[in-house]
């Protein structure tokens, strides 16, 4: 097998390269960001002779649209390069190997999956297996640890132009669907008085104290709703009846139709203490990815090729997100969780199993290849 043995004898490349993108501090929300788009812009020119627009962002690191071919059809590669972690983190605890596994800010979610994929279209372009019959888009965008807030008006724009999708993030199995998620900020009114003299004042910090009850009530294992209060805040002291307080809420559901009720819900709560105010503002965060007829086509496929490969191809549900979910909303079949096996995603202690590195870039240049789309 050509393609493996070009992957087997870049091993010691993969390793650079997650070092040095591991090394590179990329916080969403910072244009510090730009010095990583550049270095991969960089390794993408360089490693496969594709072509790499640059799109401009002015409050997160720019965007990078990598192409290789110009078939027919239309394959895209998806991931981001941002991190949770802040500047400075790399500087702290830089990447490092420890016997099979390497560790490091960003190691597993998902900067090894961002060179599975790079170094799975240079095995396809040097040894002349590239399909001619279509063009591969690898589009990597710097904000979807925080919900891709402005990338998303690129899916939005072009997702339609793709066949499939190939989503390139970390997981030890293949995600077929994914739930979709509303964000809301819930702000309360209230009036403030002296503390000694409560009634004549309205809690703020009492009435969020009620909806968060409310709110958490409306968890349904059955239906695989979640409704969870992560952030509150209200108050100016002990001695005040607070006059204002607030709250970050997360719900996620399955069904997209879920999320639709649940939003109409809340617009319709109404305060539990007399002269109290509600205000919620926010909505759908990411749509859900269902589990499509075409999903499941494009899956199938999946495990076909990975079988051919002596892989073991299992699918799972996920109740977290990705740029997955929005590619899907557009119709277009995805598969995502294609990076690298590991765990302990946004920890300290987050790690990838090295000697996975070849086995899974074989596996994406094959679907990358083989995929009939």
């Amino acid at each position: 097998m050509p393609i493996l043995n070009h992957i087997e004898n870049h091993q010691d490349l993969y390793l650079k390269l997650l070092e040095e993108c591991v090394n590179i501090d990329s916080p969403s929300r910072n244009k510090n960001n730009d010095q990583f788009s550049r270095w991969f812009a960089s390794q993408f020119e360089e490693l496969t002779g594709g072509t790499v627009e640059i799109i401009k962002n002015e409050e997160f690191g720019n965007y990078l649209r990598c192409q290789i071919g110009s078939g027919d059809k239309q394959l895209m590669l998806s991931g981001h390069y941002d991190t949770v972690f802040p500047l400075g983190e790399s500087a702290k605890r830089p990447f490092y190997i420890q016997d099979d596994k390497a560790f490091g800010p960003g190691v597993f979610d998902m900067k090894s999956g961002l060179i599975v994929g790079l170094l799975a279209l240079k095995a396809l372009v040097d040894e002349g297996e590239f399909p001619t019959d279509r063009s591969v888009v690898f589009f990597i965008n710097s904000d979807e640890e925080v919900g891709s807030p402005q990338s998303r008006s690129w899916f939005e724009n072009e997702a339609n132009n793709f066949d499939a999708a190939l989503v390139l993030e970390c997981g030890n199995t293949l995600v077929t669907s994914r739930k979709g998620s509303l964000r809301y900020k819930l702000k309360v009114e209230g009036v403030s008085a002296h503390s000694s003299v409560p009634e004549k004042g309205v809690s703020a910090i009492e009435e969020l104290s009620r909806q968060i009850i409310r709110l958490h009530a409306m968890n349904n294992k059955e239906s695989g709703v979640t409704v969870n209060v992560g952030a509150i805040k209200g108050g100016m002291g002990p001695n005040t009846v607070a006059s204002d307080a607030e709250a970050l809420i997360d719900i996620r559901s399955n069904s997209l139709n879920d999320l639709e009720k649940i939003h109409a819900e809340l617009e319709s709560f109404e305060p539990f203490l007399e002269g109290a105010k509600l205000k919620f503002s926010g909505g759908i965060n990411r749509p859900p990815m269902e589990r499509t007829k075409e999903i499941e086509i494009l899956y199938e496929q999946a495990k076909e090729i990975g079988n051919k490969l002596g892989m073991e191809i299992k699918e799972k549900a996920s109740n977290g997100g990705s740029d997955g979910n929005f590619i899907a909303s557009f119709g277009v079949p995805v598969i995502d969780g294609l990076g690298m096996r590991g765990g302990y995603a946004h920890s300290p202690k987050e790690f990838i199993y090295i000697h996975e590195a070849p086995k899974q870039t074989l596996f994406v240049a094959n679907l990358i290849k083989n995929l009939e789309i």
